[in-house]
């Protein structure tokens, strides 16, 4: 089967949600290779998707200073990024919530033994006519384990989960950004509790841990693939040539270049 986005124009994707960029270099040369006339007037090209577009241009002024505009598979690896970026604000917040649980669990955890000591006794008879064993449902150990955990021990447990839906926000806003430091910020926290993730899984495999694992190992792959981190594939100096290399603009002036020295 012919997969749907091989012939998916992310170019035009972006055009058609911000608008063309246009650019009016002061290159007399590169200009004249951006610029046509139409019926309607002048047209320039648009750095992204390369379509004429009639009108002024949005920007003008040397080359050298128009902007670098994501096209093509710029424009993919933001969408992933972004992508990610949801979802550790996702995790994030449900972290901080998590931490906050924990915070007001301590608070109410005498209550709660008062509450759990006086009802459970009563239960217990009712729910063994019903053939239920309450004191091992799992619920009951659960909440059971909780009770007995010293309070400075959930202190140190919600504080330790706070600090981890943090770093979670904290890698959604820099990649979400589309910033270096969100990128590297991303893999590093990602690495680093994927020990954790493994011993999870091993104790109780389960297809959720088995999919939080296998997203965390993909963002780490291709983080430090794509973005070049940590000086893989000739690291940032690589990825920033990458980058002027895909900008239409640049191609039009090395292309400008290579007609003049034919000459």
């Amino acid at each position: 089967m012919r997969s749907p986005w091989r012939d998916f124009d992310w170019n035009l994707r972006a055009c058609g949600r911000h608008g063309h960029v246009t650019w009016a270099p002061d290159e007399q040369g590169l200009a004249s290779r951006l610029r046509a006339e139409t019926v309607e007037g002048e047209a320039w090209r648009c750095l992204r998707c390369g379509t004429y577009v009639p009108g002024e241009p949005r920007g003008s002024g040397p080359a050298d200073t128009a902007p670098i505009v994501l096209r093509g598979r710029a424009l993919r690896d933001a969408f992933i990024l972004r992508l990610l970026a949801l979802e550790r604000a996702v995790r994030g917040v449900l972290l901080v919530a998590l931490a906050y649980g924990v915070y007001r669990f301590e608070g109410a955890q005498d209550s709660l033994q008062r509450l759990f000591d006086d009802y459970l006794p009563r239960l217990t008879p009712v729910a063994a006519h019903a053939g239920i064993d309450l004191q091992s449902a799992g619920p009951v150990r659960l909440i059971q384990k909780a009770l007995a955990t010293d309070p400075h021990t959930l202190t140190l447990v919600s504080l330790g989960v706070l600090a981890y839906g943090a770093l979670e926000l904290l890698e959604a806003v820099g990649l979400w950004l589309m910033r270096r430091w969100g990128e590297y910020v991303a893999v590093v926290g990602t690495a680093v509790f994927v020990p954790l993730e493994v011993y999870e899984m091993l104790e109780r495999l389960t297809w959720l841990r088995v999919a939080a694992f296998a997203v965390n190992i993909f963002a780490v792959v291709y983080l430090v693939w794509t973005k070049r981190l940590f000086g893989a594939r000739g690291g940032h100096a690589a990825f920033v040539a990458q980058r002027h290399s895909e900008s239409l603009l640049e191609v039009e002036q090395a292309a400008a270049a290579e007609v003049g020295s034919s000459r």
